[in-house]
């Protein structure tokens, strides 16, 4: 088991917590999608910042987590944030220097410090 497994099996019971306000609370939102085999319906707590044309999602625990392939399976997923749900499509994952560029200044070096190596980009559907 890697160290981000272990992270992020530790921190199943905090995220419980974190859900019942991070899509009221920026930069924590919830990305509402679907199992790619039971079909069943999931919110999971991210770390989302908007960008000129959607959001970029860091990826603390790695790529390798299965929300992140239900939505790459699905090619979308809906976000919640500010209390407002908005319809993302077209997700891709960025390299560390590709989506480094694209969060705000202030957040790049905790970034760094927490060893985030992977991001997610998603657009707004038009």
């Amino acid at each position: 088991m890697t160290f981000a497994d272990r992270l992020a099996r530790f921190n199943r019971l905090p995220n419980r917590l974190v859900r019942t306000f991070a899509g009221r609370l920026p930069p924590l939102a919830i990305v509402v999608h679907r199992g790619r085999r039971s079909g069943r319906s999931y919110r999971t707590p991210v770390v989302a910042f908007r960008t000129g044309d959607g959001y970029v999602v860091s990826l603390p625990y790695g790529p390798d987590r299965d929300w992140v392939r239900n939505v790459l399976a699905a090619g979308a997923c809906t976000l919640e944030r500010g209390r407002r749900r908005v319809e993302l499509t077209g997700p891709r994952m960025l390299s560390t220097s590709e989506g480094l560029a694209l969060v705000p200044a202030p957040v790049r070096s905790g970034l760094r410090l927490l060893r985030v190596r992977a991001f997610l980009r998603l657009s707004r559907t038009r």
